[in-house]
């Protein structure tokens, strides 16, 4: 996916163009961090932008800032798309942290939601179960040994009652990574950032005041380095409700679900859709208890929503 108006990632450019990360972004503007951690407002040549944050550009210097002229290539993108539109979240992505907690009750539709886009676009997932110092942490565990059974590490967190020991336990798996943060609201995303980037406030404002927006948007995601040297960095994106994922056929579902996955290869018919037809081996998994109630009732929704005609 490349800019519109852009140049096309291997077209030739000038040689004096600079090399820019991009670590906000919102409506028309981004801005770019130089190497020498200069940060400049940018715009796309052309009238719209599908930059987001993450990308490595190519841009040269204006009167009032820059422009950016090519998108280097990504190794990934993630995305959601439903019926009207696609949202992309950021791109160049080590893994994605999906933080949920037994308090308020976290999603697990929406938790496979965003597994099956991180799967999709071939990022490593982590969870982070937060408020595991709360009485209702039990029951999420409960509900997450799916996930941990087919491989998903879950990191248990009290971001709040124990700031050491869970920060300690976060940066063992986000040093020297650029880590996309996941939340719905309530699940301790803030705390997190605002607990592993202490600066995180100045550099909202700096961002804030280079796009004029007066104040920090949350309609963008936004980059934020985890150490001095500038070898890792938490990517933080607004709270969702939704999590479309209208760009993934039915058909390949069950290949994007790691129990699913396991028991495909068995079915008598080779365009099983694993629901209701005879001599099905993902069903067989099911009556095994290889393959749990919830996950089963999560699939048949998405094939569902999957199938509907698209227009």
């Amino acid at each position: 996916m490349s800019a519109p108006g852009a140049r096309a990632a291997g077209a030739e450019v000038p040689a004096a163009l600079g090399i820019g990360l991009v670590v906000a972004a919102h409506g028309r503007h981004v801005v770019v961090e130089t190497p020498e951690r200069e940060r400049v407002l940018c715009h796309p040549r052309g009238k719209k932008s599908e930059l987001v944050v993450g990308d490595r550009v190519r841009w040269q210097a204006t009167g009032d800032g820059g422009v950016v002229e090519q998108i280097e290539p990504r190794r990934n993108l993630l995305f959601r798309q439903d019926e009207w539109r696609t949202k992309s979240f950021a791109a160049n992505l080590d893994q994605i942290l999906m933080l949920v907690a037994g308090e308020p009750v976290f999603s697990e539709a929406q938790l496979t939601r965003a597994l099956l886009a991180a799967q999709d676009a071939g990022i490593p997932a982590l969870i982070g179960l937060n408020k595991t110092d709360l009485p209702a942490t039990a029951a999420a565990r409960e509900r997450l040994a799916p996930y941990r059974a087919m491989g998903v590490e879950v990191i248990e967190l009290a971001l709040k009652a124990d700031p050491v020991g869970s920060s300690a336990r976060l940066l063992a798996h986000l040093a020297g990574r650029t880590t996309l943060v996941l939340g719905a609201s309530g699940m301790g995303k803030s705390t997190l950032i605002n607990l592993l980037v202490p600066a995180a406030a100045a550099q909202v404002g700096e961002i804030s005041q280079a796009l004029a927006a007066g104040r920090h948007t949350t309609t963008t995601s936004t980059w934020y380095w985890l150490d001095h040297e500038h070898r890792g960095a938490l990517i933080d994106t607004p709270g969702f409700q939704e999590f479309g994922l209208r760009h993934i056929e039915p058909n390949r579902l069950a290949t994007l679900m790691p129990d699913f996955a396991a028991a495909l290869g068995h079915c008598r018919f080779h365009n099983c859709s694993h629901r209701h037809e005879p001599g099905c081996g993902v069903r067989a998994a099911m009556a095994r208890g290889e393959i749990s109630a919830s996950r089963q009732r999560i699939y048949e929704m998405l094939f569902e929503e999957l199938s509907r005609p698209r227009w």
